[in-house]
């Protein structure tokens, strides 16, 4: 498996809130504009929540079996490759999702002044910090499933 990469989940935030900004300028010009739901943030924060208790559950259980605690419950592999992969999708689609409420809600700072508008704007806002939890949940649960690397991979040009 890759490892997520930064810049393509910026790459994807970015191009996902330039294609929303436009979108929303072209349907605020027809006179309506979708609604940014109060759900959004909530959903995003609890997915963060639910990453963020599979990586300390897995680290707490991976740590025990490492000290080798009597009665330490062991992390199968196939669980743990679950749960990258878990963290990755979720990782890459809030990286969308997030770039469509960042460019929706840099349209509607334009009109901070008619209170639906703001909040809306408070909405998208809430929407993207909380998409920002959910890649940060998501790389640490990235870096607790790591393997450690292999010693013999890393030395070169060893004598024979």
């Amino acid at each position: 498996m890759k490892q997520l990469r930064l810049g393509v989940l910026a790459g994807l935030f970015a191009a996902a809130g330039v294609l929303s900004w436009g979108a929303a300028r072209l349907w605020d010009s027809l006179g309506t504009l979708p609604a940014v739901p109060l759900a959004a943030p909530v959903v995003l924060a609890v997915i963060a929540a639910v990453l963020l208790a599979t990586a300390l559950s897995l680290r707490s259980r991976l740590r025990a079996q490492r000290e080798r605690r009597p009665g330490a419950k062991g992390v199968e592999p196939l669980m743990a490759a679950r749960a990258v992969v878990f963290g990755q999708a979720s990782a890459l689609v809030v990286a969308l999702v997030s770039g469509m409420y960042g460019g929706t809600g840099v349209f509607l700072l334009g009109s901070l002044d008619i209170p639906p508008r703001r909040d809306q704007a408070i909405y998208a806002g809430l929407a993207v910090l909380a998409g920002f939890a959910v890649i940060a949940a998501a790389l640490f649960l990235e870096r607790v499933c790591k393997l450690p690397e292999d010693e013999d991979d890393n030395k070169t040009g060893a004598a024979a």
